[in-house]
């Protein structure tokens, strides 16, 4: 991975850090758009409603689910991965079920599956808007000519992307649905940001990531790419620093 040609790993590029590079890579939730906390707050439904259901939840709350367990144990990676290493961090076992699993089973895609309802739901109801410094940074990565994709845990991206105006930006999309089906393993892995770098016929090291989630950093910092941008949505600064970030920002407009 190529450093930007700054003084400190946290400052912001020059114009000279878009040399040589010919794609951005963007994770979707937290970067492009706010749904990350659409995310946070169906996960909390889910977990908060399945611990106390089955009284893993103890009466002074140091059972139930806690804000920090989203970056902990699931922010950045494929749903039932995140149901998964939830679970295991209250040493709870589930049995898989199957990929349809119904929402109300009492299984690792069943649960992931309640998941997804309680999502869609809440993005049906409140629509998506895209952080504006985003809107700015892509319309710019554009004007320079640049290849876009989006790589994304997700298995909405596209009906987010739609719902948010984006999709007409990105012709390449690599989401949850498209590694299950090219058996691609998910972030901290730098697969899926490999495959859409392939997909947009452009070579890793011309690549550029960004990435909120301490996972989607680290599958950057694996990768042979150019630079991995971390947008600090709430990981904080520094953990992404530590997680392989070239440098951090509050807001993708900061680099214009």
């Amino acid at each position: 991975m190529t450093d930007f040609p700054s003084t400190a790993p946290s400052a912001a590029p020059t114009p000279e850090a878009w040399t040589g590079a010919s794609a951005l890579l963007f994770d979707l939730d937290g970067v492009l758009t706010p749904t990350a906390v659409v995310h946070e707050q169906a996960w909390q439904e889910l977990f908060d409603g399945y611990l106390a259901e089955t009284g893993h939840s103890d009466a002074d709350g140091n059972g139930g689910y806690r804000e920090s367990d989203y970056f902990d144990f699931i922010d950045g990676k494929p749903r039932f991965d995140g149901v998964r290493d939830f679970l295991a961090s209250r040493g709870i076992t589930l049995p898989e079920g199957p990929t349809d699993d119904a929402p109300g089973n009492e299984t690792v895609q069943g649960l992931g599956n309640r998941k997804n309802l309680i999502f869609n739901e809440i993005v049906s109801t409140r629509g998506v808007e895209p952080y504006a410094g985003s809107v700015r940074f892509i319309e710019a990565a554009q004007e320079r000519g640049l290849k876009l994709a989006v790589v994304s845990s997700s298995r909405n991206a596209p009906a987010v992307l739609k719902a948010a105006g984006l999709d007409g930006y990105f012709p390449v999309v690599v989401d949850g649905q498209v590694a299950a089906a090219v058996g691609l393993p998910g972030k901290p892995d730098p697969a899926t940001f490999d495959y859409a770098a392939q997909l947009l016929d452009v070579p890793a090291e011309e690549c550029i990531v960004v990435e909120d989630a301490v996972s989607g950093v680290q599958a950057g910092s694996a990768g042979n790419f150019r630079a991995v941008i971390g947008v600090d949505r709430g990981a904080g600064r520094q953990t992404l620093l530590d997680a392989g970030a070239t440098l951090v920002v509050d807001d993708l407009g900061e680099l214009l």
